[in-house]
């Protein structure tokens, strides 16, 4: 596991007085069993949009669920530990159980012929920013080498993230639930 981060969440006081509600290490930190070393750090979630600003309760505790919620949004760092041959060779097996861990066993969308064990797909915008190493955005048709301080704003599309380097790499992500346009779906339908 990388060095946790600090999560510091604001609120109000009753007087209306802006004040550190929460401050410490995110309580919600995952790993996955099927992925060892693959942490999810839960940050926060909305469940509406807009998003209610009140003082109610962390949104982060409870089961770990990949996308958003209808409406909502999620932030999380995710730590993605270096690919090794056996899970490049074996990892397909295992994705069913990976994604039912973190809430969405739908979202794989791996086959036999797919570029990556990981292949995936969730209904919303995900702004990635890596924060720390190295990482390769896998998509049907190409890929995009990440590192440190870049961004990948990926608009629903099937993906994966394969780490070819030697260490860890920290991603930063803020997912946004989002609706196909109808073209679309009926384009990804298609496929399946």
């Amino acid at each position: 596991m990388q060095r946790p981060m600090k999560r510091i969440v604001t609120g109000h006081d009753a007087q209306g007085n802006a004040v550190v509600a929460m401050d410490g290490v995110p309580p919600n930190i995952v790993e996955l069993n099927n992925l060892p070393g693959t942490v999810f750090y839960e940050l926060w979630k909305t469940h509406t949009m807009p998003a209610v600003l009140d003082n109610g309760p962390d949104p982060t505790l409870g089961a770990l669920r990949l996308p958003p919620t209808a409406g909502g949004t999620v932030v999380r760092i995710v730590d993605i530990p270096p690919d090794t041959a056996e899970f490049l060779a074996h990892g397909a097996a295992k994705m069913q159980g990976a994604f039912a861990q973190i809430g969405d066993v739908h979202a794989s969308t791996v086959k036999k012929d797919s570029p990556h064990p990981l292949m995936h797909r969730t209904e919303s915008v995900d702004y990635g920013i890596v924060i720390e190493g190295e990482i390769t955005l896998v998509m049907d048709l190409g890929e995009a080498v990440l590192k440190q301080g870049d961004v990948v704003i990926q608009r629903g599309t099937n993906h994966a993230w394969a780490n070819r380097s030697d260490k860890v790499c920290r991603i930063a992500f803020i997912l946004i639930d989002g609706r196909y346009d109808p073209e679309i779906k009926v384009q990804i339908e298609s496929q399946s």
